[in-house]
């Protein structure tokens, strides 16, 4: 598939999707250039915090192949759980 058709959408969690917009981070287009699609398991740092890719679901808008990645919650590297082990 020609990449250049190809739109690459990352899904965030709505919680993450809040952070993001309160931190005015902007998502860079990681996949813009790359001959090669990412896979489920490939992982991004978006402003301090990793997201995996969990899935991927192929659509089209009528015009263009949309690959839409749904992404694992992020975490900041100062998140911390108490009481596991």
């Amino acid at each position: 598939m020609d990449q250049q058709n190809l739109r690459i959408v990352p899904t965030f969690s709505l919680d993450d999707q809040a952070w993001i917009r309160r931190s005015s981070i902007v998502v860079p287009k990681f996949w813009a250039g790359h001959g090669v699609a990412p896979q489920a398991g490939d992982a991004l740092r978006v402003g301090g915090r990793q997201f995996t890719v969990k899935a991927r679901v192929w659509e089209h808008d009528g015009s263009t192949p949309i690959l839409r990645l749904f992404l694992s919650s992020g975490h900041a590297e100062s998140d911390t759980v108490f009481g596991e082990l």
